[in-house]
């Protein structure tokens, strides 16, 4: 089976400060159940672009909400397989660079339809209803960071 690595870059969105602080997460149905699986805004690295600026894009694309970095979160590293059971199978090793983003404008109702929705919930929810545990992990890191912040 053929394989490539890939890159992609996102962020953990967040507006408010203290009891009042929200973060945006965004849902996608999974086959072949339609099961919804919740997640951070991420995508693909574009040619000639840096992470970051891949980050603010895919926010921007994704949710409709502008945002800018406050500051590297970490990466997450995993591996699938795309088309398996196929001839033409690869295996993907994936790398995503996640950022925590302060939301500075935008409109949810702009968004694109690549993710079947996009909600803000509050922040002590956000770790528990991400699907992936690499998600939540960073997650937690950007709690830890936003719980101490106060108006």
């Amino acid at each position: 089976m053929a394989a490539r690595s890939e890159t992609s870059a996102g962020g953990f969105v967040y507006r408010g400060v203290g009891d009042g602080c929200m973060v945006l997460l965004g849902g996608r149905r999974r086959p072949p159940k339609g099961r919804l699986t919740w997640g951070l805004p991420k995508g693909h690295v574009e040619p000639g672009e840096t992470l970051a600026e891949t980050a603010i894009r895919e926010v921007r694309e994704e949710t409709g909400i502008e945002a800018a970095i406050e500051r590297v979160l970490g990466d997450i590293r995993y591996e699938f397989t795309k088309r398996p059971g196929t001839d033409d199978a690869v295996r993907i090793r994936k790398r995503v660079r996640y950022y925590l983003m302060r939301r500075t404008g935008g409109r949810l109702a702009d968004r694109d339809d690549e993710l079947d929705t996009v909600r803000w919930v509050p922040l002590a929810e956000a770790a528990r209803m991400l699907t992936f545990p690499n998600e939540r992990r960073i997650a937690r890191v950007a709690v830890g960071m936003l719980a101490g912040r106060s108006g």
